[in-house]
């Protein structure tokens, strides 16, 4: 797998999973609603530490730097 997120984008995706955990936790999300806001939470951090996203891949998008070879 080649890497396709940049710090930027790891760094938003394990905010918004925290903040989500917070919500879900102090029960102000709940239900079907935070269950599945939750898994998603848990992907956002998976991807994060792979380094990749899976729905960038068919669309040739990445956030990561590229470094140049000279």
């Amino acid at each position: 797998m080649k890497k396709n997120m940049g710090a930027t984008d790891k760094a938003f995706r394990i905010l918004v999973a925290i903040i989500v955990g917070i919500l879900y936790f102090n029960d102000i999300i709940s239900g079907t609603l935070g269950i599945i806001l939750l898994i998603v939470s848990g992907i956002f951090i998976l991807t994060s530490i792979i380094s990749f996203c899976p729905l960038y891949a068919p669309f040739k998008i990445s956030t990561c730097k590229i470094k140049e070879n000279k």
